[in-house]
């Protein structure tokens, strides 16, 4: 097997750069759990201000973000209105009800996205003992299986107000949010502001090797806190990782752009391929959905016939691939991957 040299599964392929390297080598750290690490105490008022947030607390994994978030807001028997493709719902292992005994209501929306409409539609009507309590919205900014969408600001805006009317809370998964600050020119404080708690990633686009920071009121970060404690996500000199998303707040935010436009030149290539569909057909920011049904391959033939040749990329299902753009694909490798697929959905798929 060739070793991987586009590698288009996953931003969290990224790779830390030698500079983000040599700030963490020289990071001036502490006993984060006491408090008293300057570069995570840092890096958690920086995320908090970028956020418009009073306060914000490192976590080790963007999981661990929407995790504890969820522990923080609700209770057992509690339910939660997400998206039916949103990372919580379909990729965190069922994580809500493990751990806080909150089971996630799935609302069927456009790319990822739904509406305030949506949300008053699925709430349970007030009073009645026998149904779960309808306690916490989320919404996930890119929006990952919808394509890497955007949620247009107004329609955050009205979510979140939706909520608030309600008396439920809210929450932003922000793993791509900086994406969806460089493609719509939004700031991420106003795509947050209608949500009572939102975090960042560090570990996809912004290229550093671990973590998310988490941010809300005072009180919330208070309470999130306990459960990083109990989760065993407190940490001792972790200024060392601190100083990694220091470096990619600073250095790796604007060059998302790159990647945005390395994944519509991708597109556009995959696009004219004969009996392969784009899925969704917009590409917005630094994800790539398509189908090849039509071709009569198989998407893990594909994967497999990809990965031969150097390539990786991700098999959603048996006809559907993601390709995500990063800071360690150049627009050269993005044009590689398109011919490379074109070339091999000339042939015959395998017989076995």
């Amino acid at each position: 097997m060739s070793p991987v040299r586009v590698d288009l599964q996953s931003d969290t392929k990224s790779r830390p750069t030698p500079a983000m390297r040599k700030a963490m080598a020289e990071a001036e750290v502490g006993d984060e759990q006491a408090g008293e690490d300057p570069s995570i105490n840092l890096l958690c008022r920086r995320v908090a201000a970028l956020l418009g947030k009073e306060a914000a607390v490192f976590l080790p994994s963007g999981i661990m973000c929407n995790q504890v978030a969820i522990l923080t807001h609700c209770q057992p028997g509690d339910e939660i209105l997400a998206d039916e493709f949103s990372h919580i719902f379909v990729s965190e292992g069922a994580g809500a009800a493990v751990l806080a005994g909150a089971q996630i209501r799935p609302l069927r929306g456009t790319r990822g996205m739904f509406t305030a409409a949506d949300v008053e539609a699925a709430l349970r009507p007030a009073g009645k003992r026998n149904a779960p309590r309808s306690r916490l919205v989320e919404v996930e900014q890119t929006a990952n299986r919808g394509g890497g969408a955007v949620w247009p600001l107004a329609q955050l805006q009205e979510v979140g107000g939706a909520a608030r009317a309600h008396g439920l809370r809210s929450h932003m998964d922000g793993a791509r949010l900086l994406n969806a600050v460089v493609a719509s020119g939004v700031p991420a404080a106003e795509q947050a502001a209608p949500f009572d708690s939102v975090w960042l990633d560090l570990s996809k686009g912004l290229g550093c090797p671990v973590g998310g920071v988490l941010a809300g009121s005072a009180e919330f970060i208070d309470a999130a806190w306990r459960w990083k404690t109990r989760l065993g996500g407190a940490m001792r000199q972790s200024g060392i990782l601190a100083a990694a998303g220091l470096h990619a707040l600073d250095h790796h935010v604007e060059r998302l752009a790159d990647d945005h436009a390395n994944a519509k030149v991708l597109a556009r290539r995959l696009a004219q391929i004969p009996g392969v569909r784009l899925d969704p057909p917009e590409v917005e920011t630094n994800l790539v959905f398509f189908d090849i049904a039509e071709t009569g391959w198989k998407a893990p033939q594909l994967e497999s016939a990809l990965r031969a040749r150097g390539i990786r990329m991700g098999s959603e299902n048996q006809r559907r691939l993601r390709a995500v753009t990063h800071l360690d694909v150049t627009r050269a490798g993005v044009e590689e991957a398109g011919e490379a697929v074109a070339d091999i959905l000339r042939g015959a798929p395998p017989t076995a």
